[in-house]
C-alpha cells in the first residue's frame, strides 16, 4: 500500500526517451536474469500487482465475464511497495511489453505519467472510471488534468480509542496528547501508538498534520518546495507528541503492522492506523475490541476537521502494452463495484465507489462506514509530482525521531533538500 523504506539500489532517472528506452529493452532482454515478457496469446493480459490474498477471485471473474475475449494472468510484485516500484520502474524504462496492466501506489502517478510509461484514460473510458467514484481517489490517478490511473481502492487512517478510559474522543491533537498525559499519570494504559519508522507512514502522519493547518511542501505545480507556515505548525505538532513521553519505547521504529500489534498489548490509549486494525483486533483480540472506538485524526484546531492522508491504489495502462484496448476493458472489470465490494469485504481495501458505503454487507463488515467516508470527502492529499519517491524518502529521513524535530531549522533544511529532491539533486538518503 505505502513504501515502507527508501528503495535499494540506484535512483532511477524519471524521463527517458522513447529511443533510450527501446535501447535499454534491447539490453534487458539480452540478460539471463530478467525476463522481458511471458510468452502469451494474443488475448493475454499481464496484470503486475501486490501481493492481495483475493485478488485472485477478481482476476477469475473478469475472465469468466469476458468469455474468452481476454485472459488476465496476475503477476504478483514484491510484498513491499518500493520493491514493487522498482521491479516496475526498471522494465517500464527498458520499453517492456510484456506489462500491460499495471497496479500503481497513488503517490506514482506523477512520476509514471511524466515518464510516459503509462496511458490516458479518455472517452467513454474515463467516462466511466469517473462515475460514482469519490473526488479524492480520482486525484491521485490525475497528473496535469489528465487521469492516468482507474482508482482500485482506497484507505484513510483514523483515530482509535479506547473508550474504557477515554469516553469521548479528544477534539484536538493537544486535547490527544494531554488525555494521554494524564491517563499516564494514573498508572493507566496511555500510549499514542503511531508509524513512526523512518518511512512512508511518517511521511502520512506529517502530510495529516499539515495538510489539516492548511500548510503547504511544494508549490500547486509540484516543481518548487515551499514550506509555509502550516508546513511549521505540522512539524511542532508531530514534535510535541515525540516529546509528550506518551510513546511507546519502540515507536521510533514502528511500521504499520507494529503498531497494530502494540496496540493489541492492551497499554495503549489510542492508536492512528488504518482500518485493517479493526478485523484485527476482532479476531486476535475481541474483548480488547469491545472497548475500542474509533473517530478521524484529531485537527490541531477543534473547530476545524482534520484533512486524514488517504492512501491506496489505481490500475493504469502500460504505454509498452500491445493490447491497450483489452487492457482498459480488464482494469475496469476489475475494478468494478462487485470486485471492489468483494476486495472490501475479504481483503480490507476500502472501495472508491461511494454508492458502496450505503450497501449493507459492506457496512456489515465496516462499522466505521460512516467515519471513513466522511474523511474521504475531505481528504489530505499528498502532492503529486514525478519526484514523490525522492519527496517521500527526504521528508521521512529528516522527520525521525520525531521527538528531535526542531521546526523552524526543520522547515529551513526541508527548503533546501526537498528542493534538490525535485530537481533530482543530490544523494537520496
Amino acid at each position: 500500500m505505502f513504501a515502507t523504506s527508501a528503495p535499494e539500489g540506484p535512483m532511477v532517472r524519471v524521463r527517458r526517451t522513447r529511443t533510450a528506452a527501446l535501447l535499454g529493452a534491447s539490453l534487458v532482454c539480452a540478460s539471463a536474469l530478467t525476463a522481458c515478457g511471458p510468452a502469451a496469446s494474443a488475448n493475454t493480459i499481464n496484470l503486475y500487482s501486490a501481493p492481495e490474498e483475493n485478488l485472485q477471485h477478481n482476476v477469475d471473474r473478469c475472465n469468466a465475464k469476458a468469455a474468452g475475449k481476454y485472459d488476465i494472468v496476475y503477476h504478483k510484485l514484491p510484498r513491499d511497495a518500493d520493491g514493487q516500484r522498482e521491479q516496475m520502474v526498471r522494465r517500464l524504462a527498458a520499453g517492456d511489453t510484456g506489462m500491460d496492466l499495471l497496479y500503481l501506489d497513488v503517490t506514482w502517478t506523477g512520476e509514471f505519467a511524466e515518464a510516459d510509461w503509462v496511458r490516458e484514460w479518455t472517452g467513454a473510458d474515463k467516462a466511466e472510471v469517473e462515475q460514482d467514484t469519490l473526488s479524492g481517489p480520482l486525484e491521485t490517478a490525475t497528473w496535469q488534468g489528465k487521469l492516468y490511473g482507474a482508482p482500485k481502492n482506497t484507505n484513510v487512517q483514523l483515530l482509535w480509542y479506547r473508550k474504557d478510559l477515554v469516553p469521548e474522543p479528544p477534539a484536538s491533537w493537544g486535547e490527544m496528547i494531554e488525555t494521554a498525559q494524564h491517563l499516564k499519570q494514573a498508572g493507566k494504559p496511555h500510549w499514542i501508538t503511531l508509524t513512526g519508522a523512518q518511512f512512508e507512514g511518517l511521511y502520512v502522519h506529517y502530510n495529516t498534520l499539515l495538510e489539516s493547518a492548511g500548510g503547504h511542501v511544494l508549490s500547486d505545480d509540484g516543481k518548487t518546495a515551499v514550506v509555509d507556515e502550516g508546513a511549521v505548525r505540522g512539524l511542532e505538532a508531530l514534535r510535541d507528541l515525540g516529546s509528550a513521553g506518551v510513546t511507546s519505547p519502540g515507536m521510533n521504529n514502528a511500521e504499520e503492522d507494529d503498531a497494530r500489534q502494540e496496540f493489541e498489548t492492551g497499554q495503549s490509549a489510542f492508536e492512528l492506523n488504518w482500518p485493517f486494525v479493526y478485523a484485527s483486533m476482532q479476531e486476535e483480540k475481541p474483548e480488547l475490541a469491545k472497548k475500542v472506538g474509533w473517530t478521524r485524526v484529531p485537527s490541531l484546531d477543534p473547530n476545524v476537521p482534520s484533512k486524514s492522508t488517504i492512501g491506496g491504489a489505481n490500475y493504469a495502462v502500460s504505454s509498452f502494452s500491445t493490447k491497450p484496448e483489452l487492457s482498459f476493458e480488464a482494469a475496469k472489470c476489475l475494478r468494478d463495484k462487485e470486485n471492489q465490494k468483494f476486495s472490501a469485504i475479504n481483503d480490507g481495501v476500502p472501495p472508491t465507489i461511494e454508492s458502496l458505503y450505503a450497501d449493507p454487507e459492506l457496512q456489515a463488515e465496516y462499522p466505521m462506514h460512516d467515519t471513513i467516508l466522511q474523511a474521504l470527502k475531505d481528504p489530505g492529499m499528498r502532492p503529486v509530482t514525478p519526484a514523490a519517491q525522492n519527496v517521500s524518502t527526504v521528508l521521512s529521513n529528516m522527520l525521525s525521531p520525531i521527538a528531535e524535530i526542531d521546526p523552524q531549522v526543520t522547515a529551513e533544511r526541508m527548503r533546501r533538500e526537498v528542493q534538490n529532491a525535485l530537481e533530482s539533486k543530490g544523494v537520496m538518503p
